[in-house]
């Protein structure tokens, strides 16, 4: 928890920079999951894989757009961030 608490701390600091930075690469990250998944086909499974990659960058964005308290913005950055990264791991096995 400590890794978290000081992440956040940090996040917190410089908020405006962070959450531009986040952004940016959360939405390259999910780019490229998305990429990693299509390339795998176009059935249901990759479909579903899509949409939740898709909808997690979207609330993730949407969360700093809206003004939503910094620690919900964080929480949802990282959950982006674990989808991008999990589908990745899944598609390229």
């Amino acid at each position: 928890m400590t890794l978290y608490n000081s992440t956040f701390e940090n996040f917190n600091k410089s908020y405006i920079g962070s959450a531009t930075m986040a952004i940016i690469g959360q939405s390259c990250l999910g780019a490229a999951a998305a990429m990693f998944v299509l390339a795998n086909g176009t059935s249901l499974i990759q479909m579903i894989q899509l949409a939740v990659i898709v909808f997690a960058s979207i609330i993730a964005n949407t969360s700093i757009l809206a003004q939503m308290s910094h620690k919900t913005v964080f929480n949802l950055i990282i959950t982006s961030v674990f989808f991008s990264i999990l589908f990745i791991i899944i598609n390229n096995i």
